[in-house]
């Protein structure tokens, strides 16, 4: 082509080593006792994450095996993270503790080391860092106390961009529980109904076994009826079951707008038995939570019997630590709520006073 000739537009690409700095700090306490450990024996730094990748600063008191001076103390910094190649610069530093200012040792800046852990490059460092010697008369070494530091900065993979490309694209929030939740108002496809109090309600067999063992075992167990697809459910409100197959569907409460106070509390306990039921823990806990904010002297002890009926012991903490706290514990033995909670359940009592008196004793 001549040069008169060349192509009207430039494409231009960009090749970016991206990075990520830290500086690892390891405090050695009691450097002489340490001394004598024996040589190739080390102790190290508690596990960083940088790059993405877990780090540690392995320190040799006594050397390393193969430090060609015996009279050293060795340093390596150690990639931790298996599976994986990396590399990365660093520099080691030892901090003078009299003017708090760190001076290096041991560096590699200019060409970066490759950690591998699959073979003996996992750590890289110095096998002669100092001299027990230069070390022990000096500032890095104060009151039996060392800090040795190392900068390190991991460099990822490169990232090639074509700087006529300008468009992100950002995905969008998931919509599955909207989509599930049209599928539960729509009843499209619906293979069984139940009937509770005189309400029917659609549903698909496979998400409801999905999500619930009891109704897996209700739909497809061994003692299933094949021919059955009506189902009468009982000792439950119709308002309750709706609200159940909401959160099976959709994995969330429905709004409980309409209801107020006691109204929406009570609809929070019967949505808990009903999670109880059909076993589904999830919803469960988030009832629990729900009940743990809004607990109140005329009502806790009712909430307590109900938290130990249905093995909600998160819910039955709160409600005890309720009681004992703020001198609060006269005005619950004086409700009504108490009086059948003792006589129900007895052991609940005497959990909730010996938290009682253990609270006063402190």
């Amino acid at each position: 082509m001549a040069a008169s000739q060349r192509p009207t537009k430039r494409l231009e690409s960009r090749c970016t080593a991206a990075t990520e700095r830290a500086t690892l700090a390891f405090e050695i306490v009691g450097y002489s006792l340490h001394k004598g450990m024996g040589v190739g024996k080390f102790i190290q730094s508690t596990p960083v994450s940088v790059g993405g990748y877990e780090w540690c600063i392995r320190y040799y008191p006594d050397g390393e095996k193969n430090a060609e001076k015996k009279d050293c103390v060795s340093v390596f910094l150690q990639l931790l993270s298996k599976g994986t190649k990396v590399r990365a610069l660093y520099d080691f530093r030892l901090v003078n503790l009299a003017s708090g200012l760190s001076s290096s040792v041991v560096s590699c800046l200019e060409s970066p080391k490759v950690f591998n852990p699959l073979d003996t490059t996992f750590a890289w460092g110095s096998c002669n860092f100092k001299k027990w010697s230069e070390l022990e008369q000096s500032a890095y070494l104060q009151h039996d106390r060392l800090v040795i530091e190392c900068d390190l900065t991991v460099i990822k993979e490169p990232i090639v961009a074509e700087t006529a490309i300008t468009t992100k694209l950002q995905t969008p929030p998931s919509d599955l529980s909207d989509n599930f939740g049209k599928l539960l108002e729509t009843a499209e496809e619906a293979d069984v109904t139940f009937d509770v109090k005189g309400e029917v309600f659609p549903a698909h067999k496979i998400v409801l076994a999905t999500r619930s063992p009891v109704f897996k075992a209700e739909l497809y167990g061994p003692m299933r009826d094949k021919q059955r697809l009506n189902i009468t459910v009982e000792d439950i409100q119709p308002a309750v079951f709706k609200a159940l197959l909401h959160f099976i569907y959709t994995d969330s409460l429905p709004p409980m707008d309409s209801l107020h106070g006691d109204d929406n509390k009570d609809m929070v306990k019967h949505l808990l038995v009903a999670a109880d039921r059909y076993a589904m823990e999830r919803m469960k806990i988030e009832c629990e939570a729900i009940l743990c904010k809004s607990l109140d002297v005329e009502t806790v002890a009712t909430t307590l019997a109900l938290a130990d009926q249905h093995h909600c012991s998160g819910l039955r903490d709160a409600c005890a630590e309720f009681i004992v706290s703020s001198n609060r514990m006269d005005d619950v033995l004086a409700s009504q709520a108490y009086a059948h909670l003792k006589r129900s359940c007895p052991a609940v009592v005497v959990d909730v006073l010996e938290r009682a008196t253990k609270s006063r004793k402190i």
